[in-house]
């Protein structure tokens, strides 16, 4: 049987592709070049091209044309994935690494652990020449944005953690920071605080911060609560929380992280307040520090194990050219004495 001409033409230019003969990012000819030189209709030459795109061999770009994709074959494939976080040792963060080591290693891989300025760094090209893949913690996404766009159009393989990307396609693992806002504020109105604020540590709000912050509000919601911190006020900044606290007749605050949890107590006791018999406080993350101040602080812990063993799972399946979807991860209220008068 004579093979169709769309088949003739996607042989042809796969070949050219496969042999380096249209290098990764060359233009492959146009719909009307393919059909002037095979003498065709540009509907079977259209064909051939959505055959190569369909199986990853070119991608398209509206008023720009079709290029050849960077593809790694397996025998390509460095063995290394890249783990961005934002500072090597920053205090706010877990250890993923629990989780993400095991995952990596079954299936024969190196991690490399560095901050985020790695990227500033590093252009594209040199990335995917040197990983498989990526695991981005996002915070300022911002600076690194041109990048993670061409990485998208590249389709590297790119996971991310704590935050979704809503530019780009790639998979996010991220804790249910909303329960975490439920959790946090309901058991403060369990213990019966009616005036609950919530303490911010910068006015730019990230995305985890937001959605901590409307769990809270859900909480306030289901019981009443008329008493709310705005998300826009400045005055629920740390640098001037105690002031807010007064002026407002606070009795107990949400914080939006450890930290802050941890700056607020000491700024509370400087002013003569005692924890929690005057004050109650929360905070989230869970880290050393947490249970080892006077009192203990009260927080909402995330899993940062099942968070690491995820994004390790999620990062080989697409490595292997496997889809996978979002993954949200529960978080647990850890009682201490920063709310419980003992």
């Amino acid at each position: 049987m004579k093979q169709p001409l769309y088949k003739l033409i996607y042989g042809d230019l796969r070949k050219l592709i496969e042999t380096g003969s249209l290098a990764p990012e060359s233009k492959v000819p146009t719909e009307m070049e393919l059909s002037e030189k095979y003498q065709v209709s540009r509907i079977t030459s259209k064909r051939a091209l959505t055959e190569l795109e369909n199986e990853g061999y070119i991608y398209r770009e509206q008023g720009r044309g079709s290029f050849v994709k960077n593809r790694k074959s397996k025998t390509e494939q460095t063995g290394k994935i890249l783990f961005i976080l934002p500072f090597a040792n920053d205090l706010s963060l877990g250890n993923f690494n629990e989780g993400i080591y095991p995952v990596i290693q079954k299936h024969g891989f190196e991690l490399l652990m560095t901050p985020s300025d790695y990227l500033e760094q590093h252009t594209t090209q040199m990335i995917i020449k040197e990983f498989d893949g990526l695991i981005y913690y996002a915070v300022n996404t911002e600076t690194q944005l041109d990048l993670l766009f061409e990485l998208s159009v590249l389709e590297f393989p790119v996971v991310t953690l704590d935050k979704k990307l809503y530019d780009f396609s790639f998979p996010a693992v991220l804790s249910d920071n909303f329960q975490g806002g439920q959790l946090a504020a309901g058991h403060l109105i369990e213990s019966g605080h009616q005036r609950i604020g919530y303490i911010f540590g910068e006015i730019h709000h990230p995305q985890t911060v937001r959605q901590r912050y409307l769990g809270y509000v859900d909480a306030l919601n289901k019981k009443d609560l008329t008493f709310r911190t705005k998300l826009n006020d400045t005055e629920a900044a740390i640098s001037t929380a105690v002031e807010y606290i007064r002026s407002n007749q606070l009795t107990a605050a949400v914080c939006e992280n450890d930290l802050i949890a941890i700056e607020l107590m000491r700024q509370l006791k400087q002013a003569d307040y005692q924890i929690p018999a005057d004050f109650s406080v929360i905070g989230f993350d869970d880290i050393q520090a947490a249970s080892l101040v006077e009192p203990p602080l009260t927080t909402v812990a995330q899993d940062f194990a099942e968070l690491g063993q995820l994004a390790g799972s999620k990062i080989v399946a697409l490595i292997q050219n496997q889809t996978t979807p979002d993954e949200k991860v529960p978080v647990k209220l850890i009682l201490r004495q920063s709310t419980i008068n003992e």
